[in-house]
């Protein structure tokens, strides 16, 4: 299905007065293709097209020095009502690369229409990719929607993270839950075409309030974390995740197994991002140390 023709965005098929949905400057195309060269990965094809962007390579792991890094960048500064985003990304065998963004992505206050996104992630034999992307702010009204497809080897690893927030905590007054729609879908399969698991967050705060027992409760923020990885991997690192609450921290989270031996899914509650950030970034290490036997960087200080 077109990510544009979900269900829950009939409702926002009005064509916003500045500029009609999906033309030249709100369709955003980004195409990235890593290589493996001699020792180390490197961004072999990127196509840009406004208002998404990337540059180049950067190699800044000092843990893992062949590793490729790319900033995605929003070049409007925030997604727009009318924006049409698709990402695609390929690592060839043998490629290793992590994605991330310059920043949150703001998803702008909309009176008309809606913004989407469609991520295809394609991992070749022994790829590793780290997807791991800033925070999502969703402003007051606003509509997202979110497909993300990857095909992935059964000897590949990818690390995919999305971390929501509530709003502008603390804009002019505090927004929290106040957006029209966040919509966030993701599936995966083999090369050949197998299915492997798939799974779909939708929230409509105004129809179906998300302080509810069995939604968000007295929390705020939320981590949705998938590892597909090869079953040893998954096995080895689901035996050092420690489920429950952090009473410090005032998180909730945990881990449970993917169908047919895909991998992990991992989830966060907390009250506050910086604890959410820390404890996607302890399984983020947990991961990376399993599979690639290495450290993650340390946090960078601008203090």
């Amino acid at each position: 299905m077109n990510i544009t023709d979900a269900p829950e965005v009939a409702a926002y098929r009005d064509e916003p007065a500045q500029m009609p949905s999906g033309v030249a400057g709100k369709h955003g195309v980004l195409e990235l293709t890593f290589s493996r060269h001699d020792s180390r990965s490197v961004l072999s094809h990127l196509y840009r097209q406004a208002p998404l962007h990337a540059q180049q390579a950067l190699y800044w792991d000092e843990h893992l020095p062949e590793l490729a890094c790319v900033y995605m960048i929003t070049t409007s500064g925030c997604v727009l009502q009318g924006d049409r985003l698709d990402v695609r990304v390929r690592l060839e065998p043998g490629a290793m690369a992590h994605i991330t963004t310059q920043a949150a992505t703001k998803i702008h206050q909309m009176d008309a229409n809606f913004a989407s996104q469609s991520q295809q992630l394609t991992l070749a034999d022994n790829a590793y990719l780290e997807f791991l992307p800033g925070a999502t702010i969703p402003h007051r009204h606003s509509r997202f929607v979110t497909q993300t497809e990857v095909t992935v080897s059964g000897s590949a690893t990818l690390l995919f993270a999305e971390l929501l927030l509530p709003g502008r905590t603390h804009y002019a007054g505090g927004e929290l839950f106040e957006y029209d729609l966040y919509s966030s879908a993701l599936s995966a399969s083999r090369p050949d075409g197998t299915a492997l698991c798939s799974e779909k967050l939708l929230a409509q705060p105004a129809r179906y309030p998300v302080r509810d027992a069995g939604a968000m409760g007295t929390f705020n923020v939320f981590a949705n974390v998938t590892v597909l990885t090869p079953a040893r991997h998954a096995e080895a690192i689901l035996e050092q995740v420690l489920p429950g609450r952090d009473e410090d921290s005032e998180c909730l989270s945990g881990a449970s197994r993917l169908p047919g031996d895909a991998g992990l899914s991992y989830k966060v509650l907390g009250r506050e991002t910086e604890a959410v950030m820390t404890a996607v970034r302890r399984f983020w290490s947990l991961v990376r140390r399993e599979v690639t036997g290495a450290l993650v960087p340390d946090p960078r200080s601008w203090g």
